[in-house]
């Protein structure tokens, strides 16, 4: 268990910080933040982070908690509340809430609240959103042009950088180069 695990556990009594689960419990850090932090992290069970990871399986039922959570004295926590109310459009529940200038830009920076028109949204092969930070691994191997050398399937590529003017691509290092990987080939990594 990590100083972050064992801290964020003290602060959230080994519950879920947005729903109260006491089971499956894991290290979500939140994006675009890709170092693990009690500032940029919080503890959440795995259905939790399964719903916030891919929108498509989101089921609204699950998420009543977020009138309680939204409250949360630790920013993170709020942070999350913000994006997955805004998600959920539960614009009642976010009038109420309050974040100042910084902490509202943070949670706006992984395009939760944008209306969506012109949105980039960059995916893996299996429709999973990546985040800058990622980790994916290759599920293909690939010819790198003009480095003479293939990327094999199933290398991890860590700490991706997103192309931000075009969903289908991704930069990260294989072998020690520098390369753009097309989203379609990775899967992305827990």
């Amino acid at each position: 268990m990590s100083v972050i695990e064992k801290k964020l556990k003290d602060r959230s009594d080994s519950k879920c910080e947005l729903c109260g689960n006491p089971h499956d419990l894991q290290v979500y850090n939140l994006p675009p933040d890709n170092k693990e932090s009690l500032e940029t992290s919080i503890l959440a069970c795995k259905t939790c982070v399964g719903q916030i990871e891919n929108p498509e399986t989101t089921d609204t039922n699950h998420w009543h908690c977020l009138s309680d959570s939204m409250w949360n004295e630790h920013l993170p926590v709020q942070i999350v509340s913000w994006r997955m109310l805004t998600r959920l459009k539960k614009n009642d529940l976010l009038e109420m809430m309050y974040l100042d200038e910084e902490a509202l830009e943070w949670a706006k920076a992984t395009g939760e609240g944008d209306d969506g028109e012109g949105k980039i949204v960059h995916k893996d092969s299996n429709g999973n959103i990546l985040f800058d930070g990622d980790s994916v691994v290759l599920i293909k191997d690939l010819d790198v042009k003009g480095a003479n050398f293939t990327a094999k399937r199933g290398a991890a590529v860590h700490n991706i950088k997103l192309v931000w003017d075009n969903a289908e691509q991704i930069e990260g290092r294989v072998e020690g180069q520098h390369i753009v990987i097309l989203t379609q080939y990775v899967k992305k990594t827990k």
